[in-house]
């Protein structure tokens, strides 16, 4: 990122915790800001630190990057309220798919394919079994806020259902505090496939192409590779269609990723946005000769979308 922000002529400025003083990113930035402190609690995750530090070196915009605050809408709201540019999606577009059983409803009224579920609240014994039924089996039980395989259950028979949804409560509201869960049919052995969208502020939304994602361990990714190579011209076309559905559902602005479960059918299920730039954008990078971050500034101050984003190799 800063790479890429010197070459357009910008100056760079990072924060640093205590614990990373000496790391690369430090000396690497035209201005470095300490956030007293050690852990992330003490510094990363402050809004108020990182946007105090934001004015103090004079910068103008605010790039999230791909941790810690990058999806939180409180933190884009704080920035633009500083008079800030968010180098991301609107406050509103990160709320929208902050919560999964939210982002599952709004998909649905924009036509993009979803596996059954249903939402777990408040339901236990009969009402539970019910709910689980017409979900059917096998299922997951899964936490509405955060990911990473945190809160979430595999269950093959009524039997394991209560003490499933119980576990994954529990384990949702230490690692995110909300225990909202939900059941969801679980699709056995698919492939993982996730779409880089990136829109503008002049009604342009595109997608650039999927990457391949299915080798994982404890549901993180482990290879990303693009294209994949499970899918074909057609179902490219489907994939990227309903992932511009998608983005535009929310009206999104910037870089974000749309990911979807495949099937050994062709047919494919949206899992969640990424409201932000990837780790793995580099791939998209590799086989479209873009640079994402260059787009990302770019649409944050009011450009268009160039041509070659709009008809990528």
């Amino acid at each position: 990122m800063f790479a890429t922000a010197r070459a357009m002529g910008m100056r760079t400025v990072a924060v640093y915790s205590d614990a990373d003083a000496s790391a690369p990113f430090v000396a690497d930035a035209d201005i470095a800001v300490r956030l007293p402190g050690n852990t992330p609690a003490e510094t990363y995750l402050r809004i108020d630190s990182i946007v105090a530090a934001a004015l103090r070196a004079g910068a103008d915009c605010v790039h999230p990057g791909y941790g810690f605050l990058s999806e939180n809408a409180d933190f884009a709201r704080a920035v633009q309220a500083a008079g800030l540019v968010f180098v991301g999606p609107s406050a509103e577009a990160i709320d929208a798919m902050g919560s999964k059983l939210a982002a599952k409803a709004r998909m649905q009224e924009a036509e993009v394919p979803t596996l059954p579920s249903v939402d777990a609240t408040g339901l236990s014994g009969s009402e539970l079994e019910k709910a689980a039924a017409d979900v059917g089996y096998p299922l997951l039980v899964k936490a509405s806020f955060g990911g990473g395989g945190r809160g979430m259950r595999e269950v093959r028979r009524p039997g394991e259902l209560a003490e499933a949804v119980e576990g994954a409560r529990r384990e949702a509201a230490s690692a995110f505090g909300d225990g909202t869960v939900f059941l969801e049919r679980l699709l056995e052995r698919p492939r993982h496939v996730e779409v880089q969208v990136f829109g503008d502020s002049h009604g342009t939304t595109v997608a650039l192409f999927e990457r391949e994602c299915s080798i994982q361990r404890r549901h993180q990714k482990v290879v990303e590779e693009a294209p994949s190579p499970a899918v074909g011209p057609e179902l490219r076309e489907r994939l990227q269609a309903a992932a511009v559905a998608a983005a535009r559902s929310i009206d999104y602005l910037g870089a974000g990723t749309v990911e979807f479960l495949l099937d050994d059918e062709g047919d494919f299920y949206f899992l969640e946005v990424n409201t932000r730039l990837q780790v793995e954008h580099p791939v998209t990078e590799a086989v479209t000769g873009l640079d994402l971050v260059r787009l990302q500034f770019d649409v944050a101050a009011g450009r268009p979308l160039p041509d070659s984003a709009l008809r990528p190799p």
